[in-house]
């Protein structure tokens, strides 16, 4: 029988319905919802009331006073986790923290210091590699259907208005590298392994918007393989693909795309297979959320696996190190990379 985690979870706003669903259909695996807490006491209330969790705070300190957590789930803003994550670590409490990991790879850094001196669990809820669609394209690379990876686009394009839900978007200094570019770069790193360098043009498309809503990034993976890599908010295209992330993927054998509405086109030699994803409809998603939201399930039972079983997540504090620092030079090589100008 699994062992039975106390989770709290810290952050009760805009994304926070998918933890706590997550985490409520998660008790027969072991999740005991015990406590939810806000600086918003109303938003804290209605959790609890819409989610049966015995205990409310405003006062994440408070909380880990007054509960035995086996679990935290940190589902704020990312200028507030490192503060809160090492608070949990100082009352012996293993961390999960929404992603962006925080502001600057400084933060990150010191929250995974903080987690191997406290000698505990540390995970960022990377969500985009449990995605049903992008765990089968992985599954069918890792089965070497095309061979080995050598060129890649992985494009989440739209215009979904992500500023009424997070208006605080317009004012970000960095913001659609740290906010969406994080999980392409992931899904880039989980499909075709970690990054040597990186090329990078950002630009600012939206005139209300202070920071790049626009990013177009090169990775020389050190595999040889070379992936395109592609976020904005500012696409004009219809149909919106949102939520989905595309994908193109060429090897020495064939290829995968992936192609709006959950669908998959494999090219081996020259036989074309087309196929639907199969994406496991839980009983509070809607589309066209559902596939994220099977994703939040799925990341949040694979962390508390993960936890009782005393060992690392595939996003672990120290796995999205890796992705941060992509993201990080991706911003470097926009701002001062070389560039060759043409000569005629």
């Amino acid at each position: 029988m699994a062992e039975r985690v106390a989770i709290g979870v810290i952050g009760c706003g805009f994304f926070s319905g998918n933890h706590l669903n997550s985490w409520r259909d998660l008790a027969p695996q072991g999740a005991d919802l015990i406590a939810v807490c806000d600086s918003d006491p109303a938003k804290a209330q209605a959790a609890a009331e819409t989610f049966g969790v015995p205990h409310t705070y405003t006062d994440a300190e408070t909380m880990f006073r007054e509960q035995a957590l086996g679990l935290v789930d940190i589902v704020t803003r990312m200028d507030t986790h490192r503060a809160l994550a090492e608070l949990a670590f100082r009352h012996d409490v293993p961390v999960i923290v929404q992603k962006p990991f925080a502001p600057t790879f400084a933060d990150c850094a010191a929250m995974v210091a903080a987690a191997d001196e406290a000698g505990l669990f540390l995970a960022v809820h990377e969500n985009f590699r449990f995605q049903a669609p992008l765990r089968r394209v992985k599954a069918l690379l890792d089965s070497d259907a095309i061979g080995t990876p050598s060129w890649a686009r992985i494009s989440f394009r739209t215009h979904y208005d992500v500023y009424s839900g997070q208006p605080y978007f317009y004012d970000e200094e960095r913001f659609v590298i740290l906010d969406l570019g994080v999980h392409v770069v992931d899904v880039a790193r989980f499909l075709l392994g970690e990054v040597a360098h990186v090329s990078c043009e950002t630009q600012r498309r939206n005139p209300k918007v202070k920071a790049e809503d626009t990013a177009t990034m090169m990775l020389r993976h050190t595999s040889g393989a070379v992936s395109l890599v592609e976020a904005t908010y500012e696409s004009k295209t219809l149909p919106d693909p949102f939520p989905e992330t595309l994908l193109e993927i060429e090897g020495p054998r064939g290829a995968l795309v992936t192609k709006p509405g959950y669908r998959m086109e494999l090219t081996q030699g020259e036989k074309v297979v087309a196929s639907e994803f199969d994406i496991p409809m839980l009983a509070w998603a809607e589309p066209p959320w559902h596939m994220v939201e099977e994703s939040v399930f799925q990341t949040c039972a694979h962390m508390l696996a993960c936890a009782q079983e005393g060992r690392e997540a595939a996003t672990s504090g120290r796995d999205n190190l890796k992705t941060y620092a992509v993201c990080e030079a991706a911003y470097e090589a926009a701002a001062s990379g070389p560039a060759v100008r043409p000569v005629v």
